[in-house]
């Protein structure tokens, strides 16, 4: 058996991928200085141990849109995040990308999510509001630099720069500020594939859970103008013969492969358009460069328009806030009055943090389960 040995991983890496592309043999590096892998490379040891993290772990117990425990086939954190780094990779390999590096910070993107969804982090934002606030991206650099402990040769997981500078350039509307990251320079490409392939996980996987649940239907997504692109292709010809669960999931492979699709030919064009050639023109590019076409951005903005007020906001969702603030909020006040309530590995970090950044980091990494058997202890 001939095994496939790192340096030729990075050898064929650099004979195939495009001049853009960040190769594992080029990696800016680890902050604490490790001898490298016999047989993996760099952003394939990375992969590893995100997966093998507890972070990482626990999102299968951490709410996406719908609770876990209303009906076992919604969405979690943790197949959010399998779609996304599957549209990514899929993307990654179209444009010549490292699908390593893209699957890393595609696994790695959300491990600093709070229990209960996006509500969770709003809580824990206004509880932090004297302390810098709350991002879950921003949590989940501190995630895997300082609290993952899986190695007795340096805290956190000690991965690559190029999957760090992923996370701390996640776009939101937060910009995380690190001496590590200039912020002046746009990441590699394999991250901000990953930041697009995110949404148009959610905006795909939201509409199935929203159509599954009962809550938002067919006939009003029709009425969204990204269907006037359907219609030409012939949606309405497919779906018109198939009922329930297939007519549901046609639909979603259609959005899902028209906003990939769509992404991968506008992001072709714009390196054409702006030169971009080798790792320093895309870092120096004027603009953005992976992005969707001027004709398809309007419509998903509508389509994402759409979900906030008919699904993020209905009733049935929006009652998950008083009872996520009460969980959060009171679990946030007893460890406040009695840190000591917490586990040692965290009563040691006071000596070194702020008493609110530490509960967050304990609160946050918690399953919704979890919490609710805390809370459910200290009521």
């Amino acid at each position: 058996m001939v095994l496939n040995k790192r340096i030729e991983i990075e050898k064929r890496e650099e004979e195939t991928l495009a001049g853009y592309a960040a190769l594992s043999s080029r990696s800016r590096g680890r902050v604490y200085p490790q001898n490298e892998h016999p047989l993996r490379t760099a952003f394939q040891r990375d992969r590893d141990r995100i997966v093998h993290s507890t972070a990482f772990r626990r999102m299968e117990y951490k709410t996406q849109v719908f609770l876990p425990h209303e009906a076992d086939h919604f969405r979690t954190r943790l197949t959010h995040t399998i779609e996304v780094a599957q549209i990514s990779r899929t993307m990654a390999r179209n444009l010549r990308l490292n699908e390593d590096l893209t699957e890393a910070i595609a696994l790695v993107h959300d491990v600093g999510h709070t229990p209960f969804g996006h509500i969770g982090e709003d809580v824990l934002n206004d509880l932090l509001k004297d302390s810098g606030g709350f991002n879950h991206n921003r949590q989940s650099l501190r995630v895997v630099d300082i609290l993952e402990q899986r190695y007795p040769e340096h805290p956190g997981l000690n991965l690559t720069y190029e999957v760090r500078e992923g996370i701390a350039k996640h776009e939101t509307t937060v910009v995380i500020v690190h001496p590590d990251f200039d912020p002046d320079k746009k990441p590699t490409l394999e991250a901000s594939i990953v930041d697009i392939a995110d949404e148009i996980a959610y905006n795909g996987h939201d509409i199935d859970d929203g159509l599954n649940s009962g809550i938002i239907g067919i006939d009003e997504l029709k009425e969204l103008s990204v269907w006037s692109r359907a219609e030409q292709n012939g949606l309405d010809n497919i779906v018109k013969h198939l009922a329930g669960d297939q007519k549901r999931y046609a639909l979603v492979r259609y959005l899902v492969n028209l906003m990939t699709t769509d992404v991968l030919g506008e992001t072709e064009s714009q390196i054409d358009k702006l030169g971009i050639s080798d790792i320093e023109s895309l870092r120096t590019a004027p603009e953005k460069i992976c992005r969707y076409s001027p004709e398809l951005e309007p419509k998903v903005v509508e389509l994402k328009k759409f979900l906030k007020e008919k699904l993020y906001r209905h009733v049935r969702l929006m009652g998950m806030h008083d009872r996520t603030k009460s969980i959060i909020g009171t679990l946030f006040d007893n460890f406040k009055k009695e840190p000591s309530l917490m586990p040692p590995r965290f009563c040691e970090m006071l000596l070194t943090e702020k008493t609110d950044i530490v509960i967050a980091d304990y609160i946050a990494g918690m399953t919704d389960r979890y919490a609710e058997k805390l809370y459910e202890k200290f009521k």
